[in-house]
């Protein structure tokens, strides 16, 4: 099964080798078929703490580092 992808933004840097990004989707309300954004936060892995908060980042599914944290940051999306 190949592993997810996902594009968000860093939102918080503060912690040793972590980073939050907060990844925005789009979905229609099942009532009134309106687009509706909703986002949901990953904690990720970042080994040399290279990322900081505003940055545009991809992430992957990875081996669970800690109860919370199984992703792992994968590029820097400077042009997107």
């Amino acid at each position: 099964m190949p592993k997810r992808i996902l594009q968000g933004v860093v939102v918080s840097a503060k912690q040793d080798k972590t980073v939050v990004v907060s990844v925005e989707r789009q979905v229609m309300h099942p009532v009134y078929k309106k687009i509706v954004k909703k986002s949901k936060k990953f904690a990720a892995h970042d080994e040399n703490n290279q990322f900081k908060e505003g940055d545009q980042v991809s992430i992957i599914e990875s081996k669970p580092y800690s109860k919370t944290k199984s992703w792992t940051v994968l590029t820097n999306n400077e042009n997107a």
